[in-house]
């Protein structure tokens, strides 16, 4: 352990994440005064009536793919998912003749569909949108025949079909472990070159945090979405708008009128709110691309060193998630979803920071400080339908919990391998 005297610096606990309704031990272990150990396995939780191959009530792990790599899985394998009876044309019944209908009919006949095709997968699909035959045909019967059964017949139209929620502290960056030391402790790296990265990066989230995204304004006024106030905005040019002037930050203070049991000001201060992530959402979408035109020559130099200090640290963790992340951003069919537990100011920050900006538009960025993990994942549902497929990416236990009580399949992080063999079953198409 080492002592703050040592690096300091001014300490800013809500860019860390934070646990939405209580305090807990790190998933997996217990309170650790000094040093760092291993977290245990995780326990397994039971299956009750649930229909998933999957270990441990959904769990994807690397180990659970084994039984997919063995040849021979043919659509046979799966046949009793699937309705085999043939399909039955309704113009080939002869009691369905109206009276106006002409003495000399022609009659319709339906070729048999091929082998190992189904009616239902004929029907399901429409004309226009031919399905990838290694979507359509991939035997999940050894992964997760829900999964199958529940997205196969769509799987091939216009809307989103599989969504990832990935967690992102310790799952696609690793932030906190890099203050605390842990992931030196762990991985045997310096400790203080670990700490030291961190605080630097911690530094310059708070600052493009505060100085771009009107951190000290909305930093008690923190929102799960980017738009959930958007209905109090008036559609103002704001190209001209002089926010330091408008009086938000003296209102809000003198009346306490962001507390975090929901109470709000009037239409004007409402207004003016909006009017705050509105230009939070058009700074993010500007330059989600272009950070370092955010920050600045200086501090540009300054983050890309940082940036590439902390990739040889961590042994290019950042780099194993982005190929997973940019794989499942190239498909159409596919959603990434970011929920985690830091406030959405500094989230957006942190994920301009670390060049997740392109695979996590603005609109798929959700906070659970305030309602937490789960409920959050109800408002994902809630947009996508229960139709899709969610898949939950992450390290902890209450994005665990939270995809248990949704019967979502859940894929641990908590190495660089897990994040490999997620890049590696994406790029096989197994998810």
């Amino acid at each position: 352990q080492f002592s703050p005297q040592i690096y300091p610096s001014k300490t800013y606990p809500h860019i860390l994440p934070t646990p939405s309704s209580q305090n807990m031990a790190a998933y997996g272990q217990t309170q650790y005064t000094t040093g760092m150990q291993q977290a245990a396995a995780y326990a397994s939780y039971p299956q009750p009536g649930q229909p998933y191959g999957i270990s441990a009530y959904g769990k994807i792990t690397h180990s659970t793919l084994i039984a997919i790599y063995y040849p021979g899985f043919g659509q046979g394998q799966y046949a009793q998912y699937y309705n085999s009876s043939p399909y039955t044309s309704p113009y080939m019944t002869s009691n369905n003749t109206s009276p106006s209908t002409p003495s000399t009919t022609t009659t319709y006949t339906l070729q048999e569909p091929p082998t190992g095709i189904t009616s239902q997968a004929l029907t399901d699909n429409p004309a226009g949108s031919p399905c990838r035959p290694t979507e359509c045909t991939i035997d999940f019967a050894s992964f997760f025949p829900v999964f199958l059964r529940s997205s196969l017949p769509s799987i091939c139209g216009p809307s989103p079909q599989r969504v990832f929620i990935w967690d992102l502290d310790e799952t696609i960056i690793v932030f906190h472990s890099l203050l605390t030391g842990s992931y030196a402790n762990r991985y045997g790296r310096d400790p203080p070159t670990s700490v030291s990265l961190g605080l630097r990066m911690e530094e310059m989230i708070f600052n493009l945090a505060d100085t771009h995204l009107f951190f000290n304004d909305l930093e008690e006024c923190d929102q799960v979405h980017i738009d959930d106030v958007s209905s109090d905005d008036n559609g103002q040019d704001l190209s001209t708008y002089n926010f330091s002037a408008d009086g938000f930050h003296a209102a809000a203070t003198s009346a306490n009128l962001c507390l975090a049991t929901g109470v709000r000001g009037g239409v004007d201060w409402m207004r003016k709110l909006a009017f705050r992530y509105r230009r939070v959402k058009e700074i993010y979408t500007t330059y989600k691309n272009n950070v370092g035109g955010l920050l600045g020559p200086a501090k540009r130099e300054a983050w890309l060193q940082l940036r590439a200090e902390i990739e040889a640290l961590t042994d290019s963790w950042l780099t194993l998630a982005l190929k997973a992340l940019t794989l499942i951003h190239s498909r159409s069919n596919c959603v990434n979803i970011l929920v985690t537990t830091t406030q959405l100011i500094p989230a957006l920050a942190k994920v301009l920071l670390y060049g997740l900006g392109v695979v996590f538009p603005i609109e798929n960025i959700y906070s659970a400080t305030k309602i937490g993990k789960e409920s959050c994942f109800e408002r994902v549902i809630q947009r996508f339908g229960r139709k899709v497929v969610y898949i939950v990416v992450g390290d902890g236990v209450e994005e665990e919990q939270g995809s248990k009580k949704h019967n979502m399949p859940f894929w641990r992080i908590s190495s660089h391998s897990d994040l490999m063999a997620l890049h590696h079953a994406l790029d096989l198409e197994y998810l």
